[in-house]
This record gives structure tokens, sequence and C-alpha cells, in this order.
């Protein structure tokens, strides 16, 4: 019989791993706002250069204490169990270094969406 574990996956974890979706007519237009006014531009100098990393590692874990139980008392009350690594290179999502196909890509990115509506 195959072992089963409560998972949980952060809306940090869902937004980095479901591709953002741009809504119908919300293209970007250079010098006006989403009512088409004129707007300064964004440029204004002394912006940052953050780049983003090219890897991100999301650990998937189960907190101990709610599939067991454990009282806030025990030494074991913040214990966690790591069941695997999710990582996230550009567009490709691996789990435990095996490449996840589209199918499962998918599943995932469907149960973030159904988990954790758009805010």
């Amino acid at each position: 019989m195959p072992a089963h574990a409560d998972v949980s996956v952060s809306r940090r974890d869902c937004d980095r791993l479901v591709k953002y979706q741009q809504a119908p007519g919300v293209e970007y237009q250079a010098g006006v706002d989403a009512h088409g006014r004129p707007v300064a531009p964004a440029d204004l100098g002394g912006g940052y250069n953050i780049k983003p990393p090219e890897t991100i590692i999301i650990p998937i874990e189960v907190l101990i204490q709610d599939r067991f139980h454990i009282p806030s008392n025990s030494a074991l009350w913040n214990a966690k169990a790591q069941v695997g690594v999710v990582t996230v290179k550009g567009d490709q999502v691996y789990y435990e270094g095996q490449l996840l196909g589209e199918q499962e890509t998918a599943a995932l990115e469907q149960l973030c969406r159904e988990q954790m509506p758009a805010q």
C-alpha cells in the first residue's frame, strides 16, 4: 500500500510555479495609464537591476505536529519531514530531479489555482 502524506503548498510556492497569464486587453502601452490618459515614463532613473534566480527550489514538507496531533509543549512541536523537492528552472519543473511532463506540471498549476485563487 503506498504511503499517504498530507502535503501543503504555500501561496508563495504556487506563485512561483504557475505561469502568469495576462488578461485580454491589458497589453502594455508606453506613456499612458489603463484609461488611456498620458503618464510620466516609468524609467525615471535610479531603478534596480535585480535578476531573478535561474533555479527556484521548493521543499515539500509535512508538519509532524499536524499529521500526528503532537501537543504544542512537545519537543517535536516544530518538527518537519521533507518528502521531496520541486525545482523550477526556467519553465521546466522537476520533482526529485525528474523532469515533470506537461501533464504533471498542468496538474500542479491547476491545484494551485483551485487552492489559492488570485488575490
